[in-house]
């Protein structure tokens, strides 16, 4: 399982048949994801306290583009490497969308019931 964060908004835009796309796809050539134990870190650091985020659960056996395993840019503590999906990601592959609250203090936690996933 990977994930990745996005708008209510961003969603709500890709009709069925369509592929999801991102800014960071045409800027940096991929769309930037995570997996269960480092969503938290791009979502503190990027979007703290904002309240209109969800968790796209995307089934990586469903993607038709590369699917690469690379350091965070920037490095993020202890260095976890996340997924990034180089080119966009069929919106049948997206298994589950779950919303993502931030906690009181702006911060993020895995939405809880993606844990115990795979």
């Amino acid at each position: 399982m990977i994930l990745h964060i996005c708008s209510e908004a961003d969603w709500a835009g890709v009709a069925d048949n369509e592929h999801y796309r991102t800014r960071s796809l045409h800027e940096v050539g991929f769309i930037h994801c995570s997996d269960l134990g480092t969503v938290h870190l791009p979502a503190t650091r990027l979007y703290r306290g904002r309240t209109d985020l969800l968790v796209l659960r995307v089934d990586p056996q469903l993607l038709d583009v590369p699917l690469r395993w690379e350091p965070g840019v920037p490095p993020e503590p202890q260095n976890p490497w996340f997924p990034h999906v180089y080119g966009p990601i069929p919106k049948a592959a997206v298994s589950s969308v779950h919303p993502f609250p931030p906690l009181p203090d702006g911060s993020f936690r895995p939405p809880p019931e993606l844990t115990g996933l795979n």
